[in-house]
């Protein structure tokens, strides 16, 4: 699949993300790219943002691909029930874990558990072996649950602008080979 041919929609977690992040600078870069934009970045509420991210794929005329940080990838994993005819593939990059969802201020309580559920479309989930908000095994382990093929992107922090992965190339062209077996 080429990027023309589907909707890549970014799914950014707690914070939105910020314009610095690798998520809104291939936004700016990739023509069919646009963010799942929420009403409140900062008092997740499950249902609101699941609403948010099910409304966008309704909306999206070609296949959609998901490209999700962080919370995101716990929000795709809540909605995949909900958009297994609408989604082609998922790309999910340093998920949290539950200790690290659970410690945000204001976060709504039912993010928690994470699903366990394989997800319903194709998907790969990178993470890092010394991600703050997640102990590898635990996003390994969710890779597994998911159906995800696991990558494993070596010490690179959350994969966020604090750990230097601002335009983050090397993911982007791992997301082009994403897109090559859709």
């Amino acid at each position: 699949m080429r990027t023309a041919d589907c909707e890549i929609l970014m799914v950014p977690g707690w914070s939105g993300s910020g314009p610095d992040h690798w998520q809104h600078r291939w936004e700016a870069k990739l023509s069919t790219a646009r963010c799942v934009t929420q009403a409140d970045w900062y008092s997740p509420d499950l249902e609101r943002w699941t609403d948010r991210l099910v409304d966008a794929c309704m909306a999206s005329v070609r296949p959609v691909v998901l490209v999700g940080h962080s919370l995101g990838n716990i929000l795709i994993a809540h909605a995949a029930p909900l958009l297994a005819d609408e989604v082609a593939g998922g790309f999910l990059v340093a998920p949290p874990g539950e200790r690290a969802v659970n410690a945000i201020p204001g976060m709504d309580p039912a993010f928690t558990p994470f699903p366990r559920d394989p997800l319903p479309f194709p998907s790969v989930l990178i993470a890092s072996r010394n991600d703050p908000y997640c102990p590898p095994d635990e996003a390994e382990d969710l890779s597994y649950a998911w159906g995800s093929a696991f990558v494993d992107a070596g010490e690179a922090g959350h994969i966020n602008v604090s750990s230097g992965h601002g335009p983050w190339p090397e993911g982007l062209m791992r997301f082009a080979g994403f897109l090559k077996i859709l």
